[in-house]
């Protein structure tokens, strides 16, 4: 059993598990990767680092919700998945499964995309530790590297960098115990992460306060078309569900 561990920026344990500056994050170049992708800002990030890193991406995967017909967490309908696919020319792979399954039907996909030669999965985790754990765990299981190219660094560097980088990604989810809904919809920018912040909010929305959904910039080929629907209150969050422009 290995030993977990804490670990700091361009630090790394084990040689399964990549972090940002690490001498071994250069010397995975070349390897296929999946992204572990969300639809949200730190995960097209992360593919957008481990391509400069000389990673190669092979696909996305996505967690996708049997009992809702959305992904986990962002609420992605397949439609507009396909079109987030076709715009980054690369596959989705839905990991279709409900709650008490995720974590096996997780581990199923990475060893399926191990089998085709696929050798990391990279994802867009910044800082909590119980949330590398796992990603590090399921990867382990498969026998695939996890890779964090975000990992330690500064939470608002990291949002003003994907928006210096000119991605468009759009507030989907807000938690209202948090922040206030008239964020909802708002495209992220210096100013909208400014003013999150002055509602004592954090501006990356690391801890939950929000989820984003980027639909164009530097990895994508064409603006991905989508519309939102009328706003729903699913408990304390707010949402502006994403739909298929026909």
């Amino acid at each position: 059993m290995k030993k977990k561990i804490k670990v700091t920026a361009g630090a790394h344990i084990d040689d399964d598990i990549i972090f940002t500056g690490a001498v071994s994050m250069r010397n995975i170049a070349g390897q296929k990767c999946v992204l572990s992708y969300s639809g949200g800002k730190d995960s097209i990030l992360a593919l957008y680092r481990a391509k400069e890193t000389g990673l190669i991406p092979a696909g996305l995967i996505t967690t996708y919700n049997t009992d809702r017909g959305r992904s986990w967490f962002h609420g992605i309908p397949d439609p507009v998945l396909q079109a987030v696919s076709e715009s980054l020319r690369l596959p989705v792979h839905l990991i279709r499964t409900d709650g008490p399954s995720y974590r096996k039907s997780f581990v199923d996909a990475l060893q399926m995309k191990r089998q085709q030669g696929v050798e990391c999965c990279v994802f867009g985790d910044i800082d909590i530790q119980e949330h590398m754990d796992w990603c590090a765990g399921v990867c382990r299981e498969a026998g695939m590297k996890a890779v964090f190219p975000l990992w330690k660094e500064s939470r608002v560097d990291l949002v003003h960098e994907f928006i210096r980088l000119g991605f468009t990604s759009h507030i989907t989810v807000v938690d209202t115990e948090r922040l206030n809904s008239c964020h909802l919809g708002k495209v992220l920018s210096v100013p909208e992460i400014d003013a999150i912040a002055a509602e004592g909010a954090d501006a990356c929305g690391e801890n939950g306060e929000y989820h984003s959904f980027v639909s164009n910039g530097p990895l994508f080929q064409e603006p991905v078309p989508f519309l939102f629907g009328e706003m729903q209150m699913h408990g304390k969050y707010a949402v502006l569900p994403l739909q298929q422009q026909r």
